[in-house]
């Protein structure tokens, strides 16, 4: 059952093959035993999730189980979780106990999901490694020398050791894409807005968004099914119909699934910077697509280039304005000896953030200050627009747009911390899909030269997330390296 999809795990729940109470015991005792050489888990609830997996058992003896009735899944630790430890993976809430559920919480419990805990993260989601987090790093399962990616790399690396089968993650500039290429799982993140934001600790407001982790594009669908909604409660998020972004994926495949499929090819994603390895296993998964009946197109984004530095203005001015509520008064770390108001504040912070997060803060607080806003946070919201420009002209010309997801297969941990630019650069093909509010995905495509994994990044037009799990699926039923696991997960 640890390698299961989640249509097995379901026909297994509904056929009383197994109990949700007896699925869940099976991934808490393989999280006791993997976590400690992972650190992929910061809370694990056990109490919690056999109380849920009991009530979803009597959910399904009494014929009312949906997709995920009884299904075991893991929360990024940014997510409020009424009762339960919620870190942001910072020293700053390290005592923090959210009174509350998030949104997606709520949503995923409503449809019987089991929660097994909370996962490990960069601190307020500020990095691109998992090195950034006060409890250490994640690391990946397929060499724990290796980082798994960041932020959301906690979630990736637990789905990627099956010590989840499935995970919530959340995306700012790459953070559900990245650390799924790196751990070899799929990833998708949705068009802004159709996740609420509701009860996500904020980093940057008008570019996180929750995304959902699984082995496959298939068992992707019904997480971002559940996960999806408007929520009235969050100012961004959208009121459309709720959708089944698993409607597609049903279809009988053919020869050709994907005939009369456009795949535009950005030039600007295939020139210098990308590694010999990730290219030829990225040119592979492309050939393979035009195999299923996709056709491939030169299309050119002009303005991908500037993503790097755009996004490096509007997040972390958002992340000023949006940590300044940590102050050490109403919750979270408060420095044990302080003179006055004003040092307590200065301590409490100094204490409670860590490196990254701080210096995010100052770049923040400076591109916002009298004198610079025009010169930096303004010409960055102008380029912000001029990227969101260059995807709608790209998909005039094409239905999808495909490339790698990080240049490079997972670095060792502690090879890029003294470099925080070179640690930045390998978000370099993911931010301008959040600078621009789109949908992207990633699945994996092969193994690089050190046998770690490569994934290939699909990018879709607005609310087009059926299309992107329907393109992958069709990728994964003719491919299998969606189902290989690093060892001890096999």
């Amino acid at each position: 059952m640890i390698n299961a999809s989640l249509k097995t795990l379901r026909a297994a729940l509904d056929a009383r093959q197994i109990s949700s109470v007896e699925l869940a015991t099976l991934f808490l005792d393989r999280i006791q035993a993997a976590n400690p050489a992972l650190n992929a888990f910061i809370t694990v609830d056990r109490d919690g999730a056999l109380a849920a997996a009991r009530a979803a058992d009597e959910r399904i003896a009494a014929g009312q189980a949906g997709p995920l009735t009884g299904i075991p899944l893991a929360h990024k630790d940014l997510f409020c979780t009424e009762g339960v430890l919620t870190t942001c993976g910072s020293r700053m809430l390290a005592n923090f106990v959210s009174p509350y559920d998030a949104h997606v919480v709520a949503q995923l419990k409503a449809a019987g999901a089991v929660c097994l805990g909370k996962t490990n993260m960069d601190e307020f989601a500020m990095g691109s490694s998992n090195e950034n987090s006060w409890y250490g790093p994640a690391r990946n399962p397929w060499n724990t020398a290796k980082v798994p990616g960041g932020s959301s790399g906690g979630s990736a690396a637990a789905v990627a050791a099956r010590l989840a089968p499935i995970a919530t993650g959340t995306d700012t500039g790459g953070s559900v894409r990245q650390p799924a290429a790196l751990t070899g799982i799929t990833g998708i993140k949705p068009t802004y807005g159709v996740v609420s934001r509701y009860g996500m600790i904020a980093y940057a407001s008008s570019l996180d968004q929750g995304g959902a982790f699984a082995a496959s594009a298939e068992d992707c669908a019904p997480l971002l099914s559940a996960m999806a909604g408007f929520d009235p409660r969050d100012s961004t998020s959208l009121e459309r119909p709720a959708e089944d972004y698993a409607r597609l994926l049903a279809a009988p495949a053919g020869d050709k699934p994907l005939a009369g499929l456009r795949i535009g090819l950005p030039r600007e994603f295939f020139g210098p910077g990308m590694a010999d390895d990730v290219r030829a296993a990225v040119e592979a998964a492309l050939a393979h697509y035009r195999a299923l009946g996709a056709i491939t197109v030169d299309v050119d984004l002009p303005n991908a280039r500037l993503a790097i530095p755009a996004y490096y203005v509007i997040a972390p001015a958002e992340a000023s304005s949006n940590l300044s509520r940590f102050d050490g008064v109403r919750y979270g770390h408060r420095a044990a000896e302080y003179g006055d108001l004003n040092d307590m504040y200065c301590k409490s912070r100094a204490e409670g953030f860590g490196e990254e997060v701080k210096r995010r803060i100052l770049v923040g607080t400076y591109v916002l200050s009298h004198g610079y806003y025009d010169a930096y946070y303004l010409q960055a919201q102008k380029l912000r627009r001029l990227i969101a420009e260059d995807f709608r002209a790209a998909f005039a010309q094409c239905d999808l747009i495909a490339g790698p997801t990080s240049p490079t297969t997972a670095w060792g941990i502690g090879e890029k911390t003294d470099d925080p630019v070179q640690m930045y650069l390998s978000d370099i093909y993911t931010i301008a899909v959040n600078l621009a509010g789109l949908p992207g995905l990633s699945q994996p495509c092969g193994f690089g030269a050190d046998g770690l994994p490569v994934g290939l990044q699909l990018i879709g037009d607005y609310f087009s997330e059926a299309s992107l799990l329907n393109a992958a699926h069709r990728y994964q039923q003719a491919t299998d390296w969606h189902l290989r696991r690093p060892e001890g997960a096999a």
